[in-house]
């Protein structure tokens, strides 16, 4: 049995600096395909400080089939208390429509789940959109578990800046 994308000249490489104009242009894809656009606020700079700052945020792999680039991945590392275990979280795995069903996708996903393994990582966790069947189909034929049990939240712009104001309105524990 051969390996997804063999004999097709697939590499999977870290991002470098020099990929950021990539890298971004990868992610405005993505959100193109998720119907998100209007979300996407991300410029090169605040890219490069992510991915290649001091400390780096995240990190990013670029799939390249014959040198063409066809794809990417952007994970961080995570924790869970209760398992008392590091793992990661992928933000995004994107492969370019032309290169979809080669198994570019598949093999981003086993490069991040080995640099987990390779780091002591014993999860590897992401979300897809509920509508993203294209997703949802590849995801349930590597054998992932749905967590339908979690429900994702998150706090953003204004919202993010009141609750984070509430902070400074109450006195320090142990303080004054």
């Amino acid at each position: 049995m051969s390996a997804p994308g063999e004999g097709r000249g697939l590499v999977i490489r870290a991002a470098e600096p020099g990929d950021v104009e990539l890298v971004l242009e990868l992610i405005r894809e993505l959100a193109e395909y998720e119907r998100l656009a209007d979300e996407v606020v991300a410029t090169e700079e605040l890219l490069m400080e992510a991915l290649f700052g001091a400390p780096p945020a995240a990190e990013a792999l670029i799939a390249e089939c014959d040198g063409e680039p066809a794809g990417y991945a952007v994970f961080f590392p995570t924790f869970s208390t209760f398992l008392a275990i590091q793992g990661v979280w992928l933000e995004d795995l994107y492969v370019r429509p032309p290169h979809r069903h080669t198994g570019v996708g598949r093999l981003l996903l086993a490069t991040v789940a080995a640099r987990t393994r390779e780091r002591g990582g014993r999860r590897l966790e992401w979300a897809a959109l509920d509508w993203n069947e294209l997703a949802l189909n590849f995801y349930r034929g590597l054998g992932a578990r749905r967590a339908d049990e979690w429900i994702t939240h998150s706090l953003t712009g204004a919202e993010l800046e009141k609750v984070a104001g509430e902070a400074s309105r109450r006195p320090a524990a142990g303080g004054a």
